[in-house]
């Protein structure tokens, strides 16, 4: 929650999310075989945001008294208290951070897992069926009401009750134009912001004991490659700028999970060797040890390489398209999508079903965002 600001738009959904990945957590304890940790990567570590000069500590403590009167537990803290809890980490003599010790952390590809599973359970009772390498083709609509009542498949045609959802990320906009209606004129614009995570397997020169991030990352600072050009693919990406800020996590495994970068490149998959470079050196810039130790990008590294689903205001889109009123997409949480994962998913579910929201709709709705 630390880059997180009360009173905007997805702060109740940020903390309605979080309360549910704690009662899934609690749950997941309760079951034994290894808990919550080994099971979602899940770690109570606390978070410290980190700032080095005099105008970030000063973004830092305006930051603490806001989420301290929003409710949350969340101290300031001098370069001094912040060594003491993290040695290994040098932000100078005008540094500091703010912590928040109530803050978790959790293993994507590990939740992810465990909700296959736990999905798959329901597969005997038929309520329950994986789709995967079967692409959507079409919508299927009714003869009588005009309704869309299926989705045909490259092998399959998949009928629904109720509604059908489009969460398909940065690829919402394409799918909207070509497989959801041609004709429609309505456009979400949202659109793959890509991003390099470099996973550095049992690094042992580097210890943290918290999940730390730079004060930059909220605003995505933005910096140059000094080796390599990084150019654009068009002239709405910024000119080719890179935003890259130090993101510094330990797994559950003991790997270093350093970070993050951000840039438009439409879905290029390739590694960029010269923004793993960016991450490398200014990880190097918080950890002096870290500009001891020679860094083989081939050696004992992963790259992970994903495509945000950015928006231009800044939050998601959770609505159901006009005119089309059985369609609901839900797009757009770019960086926070693990974050606001079950927020999004409980609020989907009670607006199919007519629930009373837990969290108000209106922030992430279509109407008056967009033209259509």
């Amino acid at each position: 929650m630390s880059h997180r600001t009360p009173g905007t738009d997805t702060w109740e959904l940020a903390l309605r999310s979080k309360q549910l990945w704690e009662e899934l957590a609690t749950e997941v304890d309760g079951q034994g075989g290894g808990g919550a940790r080994e099971k979602l990567g899940w770690m109570r570590t606390g978070s410290l945001l980190v700032g080095r000069s005099s105008e970030e500590l000063g973004t830092l403590d305006e930051r603490t008294k806001a989420l301290s009167q929003a409710g949350i537990h969340a101290e300031f803290l001098s370069a001094s208290s912040l060594h003491a809890l993290e040695p290994a980490l040098s932000v100078g003599k005008d540094g500091g951070a703010m912590f928040l010790p109530q803050d978790c952390q959790i293993d994507a590809f590990q939740a992810v897992s465990l909700i296959e599973k736990t999905n798959n359970s329901y597969s005997s009772e038929g309520r329950y069926r994986e789709f995967y390498n079967d692409p959507a083709m079409s919508l299927i609509r009714s003869d009588v009401t005009g309704k869309v009542e299926a989705v045909q498949t490259s092998r399959n045609i998949l009928y629904g009750r109720k509604a059908f959802v489009i969460a398909s990320g940065a690829w919402t906009r394409s799918l909207l134009h070509s497989f959801v209606e041609p004709a429609l004129t309505l456009d979400i614009p949202v659109k793959p912001r890509k991003g390099h995570l470099l996973v550095l397997e049992k690094f042992d020169k580097v210890k943290l004991n918290h999940a730390l991030m730079e004060v930059g990352y909220v605003d995505h600072q933005i910096t140059k490659s000094n080796s390599t050009h990084i150019a654009s693919e068009s002239s709405e990406d910024e000119l080719g700028a890179l935003s890259v800020s130090m993101t510094a996590t330990l797994d559950t495994k003991g790997n270093l999970v350093l970070g993050s970068s951000r840039e438009f490149k439409g879905f290029s998959r390739e590694v960029d060797r010269s923004v793993v470079q960016c991450i490398w050196e200014r990880a190097g810039e918080f950890f002096p040890a870290m500009k001891n130790v020679s860094f083989d990008i081939d050696q004992n590294t992963q790259i992970r390489i994903g495509h945000r689903p950015y928006m231009p205001d800044g939050k998601p889109v959770i609505d159901f398209i006009p005119n089309l009123s059985n369609i609901l997409i839900a797009t757009g949480h770019e960086g926070s999508g693990l974050t606001l994962a079950l927020g999004t998913a409980e609020m989907v579910t009670d607006m199919i079903l007519g629930n009373p929201g837990k969290v108000s709709y209106s922030p992430f709705s279509i109407k008056r965002r967009f033209s259509g």
